[in-house]
């Protein structure tokens, strides 16, 4: 007889860890290791001119995406993050949901936490976080993907690092 497995109560969030974010000075100090050598595989990428950064996902073997970030020319975006490590290191980590993000937001601050930068700049990508002191040292992004946020389909990673992926900036990585 096959024993009974206990059920899980739903969680608050009910969050699925979507991956981890490395920002340095330059992308492409980051691809020998997580491209080179741990076989990291492109994902996506794109230019988020708004803010200020260049993005690419690499995807792993079993599941696993790590977001490498650098900014882009004449950015203020990571100088602060930069000013603690000056190397870079780990950003944020990313948990998606399903709901939708009122609901995720009122159960955050429900349960005692301040959200920063709400926003829905896109249907594909909606999104807020918790600041590093709510979150024991570590930026945390809370989304809720849309329906064609996914894998890249028409570019690679060379036409990002280009300045030439989504909404690219047209400059070039250093």
């Amino acid at each position: 007889m096959i024993p009974s497995i206990p059920a899980v109560p739903l969680l608050p969030l009910d969050a699925a860890f979507d991956h981890a974010a490395v920002a340095a000075h330059r992308i492409r100090d980051l691809l020998p290791l997580y491209q080179d050598m741990l076989g990291g595989e492109f994902y996506l990428g794109g230019d988020n001119v708004r803010v200020g950064y260049r993005g690419v996902q690499l995807k792993f073997r079993g599941g696993g995406k790590i977001e490498l970030l650098e900014p882009l020319p004449g950015s203020t975006f990571l100088d602060s993050f930069f000013r603690r490590g000056p190397l870079g290191g780990l950003h944020h980590l990313t948990f998606t949901v399903t709901r939708e993000m009122t609901g995720t937001i009122a159960t955050l601050e429900g349960l005692g936490y301040r959200v920063h930068g709400a926003s829905a700049a896109d249907a594909d990508w909606h999104e807020v976080f918790l600041h590093p002191r709510e979150a024991f040292g570590t930026l945390l992004q809370i989304v809720r993907p849309g329906p064609n946020y996914g894998p890249a389909r028409d570019y690679t990673i060379e036409d990002v690092l280009a300045g030439k992926g989504p909404n690219g900036s047209g400059s070039p990585s250093p």
